[in-house]
């Protein structure tokens, strides 16, 4: 309603000037469930840095991965992040909780050899080392034999503590129900003495847990429990459940409880459109063994999410030494630092992660060339270039999604989008009211494309915004709707780059008069 004047004089009137500003929302803020020494259950909590996280979590847990996952998040340049603790009140149907330990190991030259069962007592199981069988066995091959109370259980032949299809830790993971294998040193060693040893010392001291299933990971919408709790908050942009490998490793679920929650990571980073899982690969798993398992067994397809492989070694302060772990949290603070360093649209890769030591497995270019197709992003140790994540893909089939900075470039545009034009509802829905929305959405992906997030040579190259009465019909402004068309050309990764080189005879020119 316009002023009315009564005297005379020089009024000063504020109008509105037509466009509203409209700011870009964080993108990176993880969210980390898992098990913890203490805090609160399934509440998610903001956590700014690693002092917060002690404060309320407590340190570092052994036979766990949430607090050591945290702690690569911040050391790798994360900021915020959010923490559920899961496993109140024991399994779901409400059994007390019990101890987790590992089971009795013993380390043998560069390999440690380690029971499954973590109620197996002290001597209970032995490894023996032979000679290697066959014809003509190499001089680094030797014969791994693990027996249960003096009485042989299991036979590996022929392997040997060298890269490859032979290597112990590789063989004998693949199918061993009574040891798991972990390679604890890289110094050149041909291979273990013969000889039998009893599996006694446990590294580890006893961890509270609970006897955890997929409900405990998963969690309910309407009891706020799980990572499904995060439904609540917004400002989540990464998911990683670390500690679900932890559970598997110690046999309290199995590999069809892994996939099941990844299933479920991915279908609540689906439905809430502004976040993304990060997908870790079970452990001890060659090349062909990752790509069996994701493609073929687990069937992970969708945008939403990316999976990273191997294992990276890192300090474990909780256990006083050095092991594996899943790279889920260290590759989520290298999507923060990326975000922070050179924004959204790049793509998060060829980037180094601190505070890994070391690779669980060491894939080859050919393997590489096996599993980056399929999405897996690999990482990779080079000489004097340190250990790097050298992959940027997502577990999508479809092309138009197959990089991860164009899936987050537009979970952002559009979190940023709607949150900064909430002041055009229930606004008069007329010409007037499409010119403002036009040259908000405008100014902001103009300030995109400067930035380098769009590709093109213009702003007219780079993006289109059509907000007008083609858009806006009769009937569309009857039933109370606004349409507004926005088209963004997304920059890609240089994902491979290729240099062709050419002989020419010298003396020749090669520029035509």
């Amino acid at each position: 309603m316009a002023t009315t004047y009564q005297s005379p004089g020089v009024y000063v009137e504020e109008v509105d000037s037509g466009a509203k500003p409209l700011e870009g929302v964080g993108t990176a803020v993880a969210a980390f469930v898992g098990l913890a020494e203490r805090g609160p259950f399934n509440q998610p909590t903001l956590i700014s840095n690693w002092t917060a996280y002690t404060d309320t979590f407590g340190g570092f847990l052994p036979g766990t991965y949430l607090a050591r996952s945290v702690y690569g998040y911040f050391m790798n340049g994360g900021g915020n992040c959010y923490v559920v603790r899961i496993g109140e009140n024991g399994s779901s149907n409400g059994s007390a909780q019990k101890e987790l330990t590992a089971g009795p190991s013993v380390e043998l030259g560069r390999v440690k050899f380690t029971a499954i069962d973590s109620k197996a007592s002290p001597g209970e199981y032995s490894v023996e080392i032979t000679d290697a069988g066959g014809d003509s066995p190499t001089d680094d091959m030797f014969k791994v034999v693990i027996k249960r109370r003096g009485e042989p259980v299991e036979e590996f032949d022929r392997v040997t503590v060298s890269r490859g299809k032979t290597n112990v830790a590789t063989v004998v993971n693949a199918t061993s129900t009574s040891v798991r294998v972990e390679e604890i040193s890289r110094a050149t060693v041909a291979k273990p003495e013969t000889g039998e040893v009893a599996l006694v010392d446990v590294p580890m001291p006893p961890a509270p847990a609970p006897e955890l299933s997929t409900d405990d990971y998963v969690g309910d919408v309407a009891d706020r429990t799980g990572f499904s709790s995060l439904e609540t908050v917004e400002e989540v942009t990464m998911l990683c459940v670390p500690d679900l490998m932890s559970a598997y490793q110690q046999r309290v679920i199995d590999l069809e409880a892994v996939q099941a929650v990844h299933q479920a990571m991915i279908a609540h980073c689906e439905l809430m459109g502004d976040r993304m899982a990060i997908l870790d690969t079970p452990p001890g798993l060659n090349a062909q063994q990752v790509k069996e398992w994701t493609v073929d067994k687990a069937r992970y397809d969708s945008a939403f999410a990316a999976m990273y492989a191997p294992w990276i070694k890192t300090a474990d302060p909780g256990a006083g030494n050095i092991s594996f772990m899943p790279p889920s949290g260290y590759v989520a603070g290298i999507w923060g630092r990326n975000d922070d360093t050179r924004g959204v649209h790049k793509a998060p890769a060829n980037e180094i992660i601190r505070g890994a030591v070391s690779l669980e497995m060491q894939f080859t270019k050919n393997e590489h060339d096996l599993l980056n197709p399929v999405g897996i992003n690999v990482i990779r140790s080079f000489p004097g270039r340190g250990t790097r994540v050298w992959g940027a893909r997502t577990l999508s089939s479809d092309p138009a999604w197959r990089y991860l900075n164009v899936r987050r470039l537009f979970n952002y545009l559009e979190e940023s989008i709607l949150a900064g034009t909430n002041w055009v509802v229930f606004e008069p829905n007329d010409e007037a009211l499409w010119a403002r929305v036009r040259r908000t959405i405008a100014a902001f992906l103009v300030n995109e494309w400067r930035k380098g997030a769009l590709f093109g040579r213009t702003p007219d190259e780079a993006f289109y915004v059509k907000c007008d009465s083609e858009t806006n019909p009769a009937e569309g402004i009857d039933a109370g709707q606004l349409v507004c068309e926005i088209g963004v050309a997304p920059v890609k990764p240089a994902e491979f780059v290729i240099f062709r080189l050419a002989q020419f005879s010298g003396g020749t020119s090669l520029v035509s008069e």
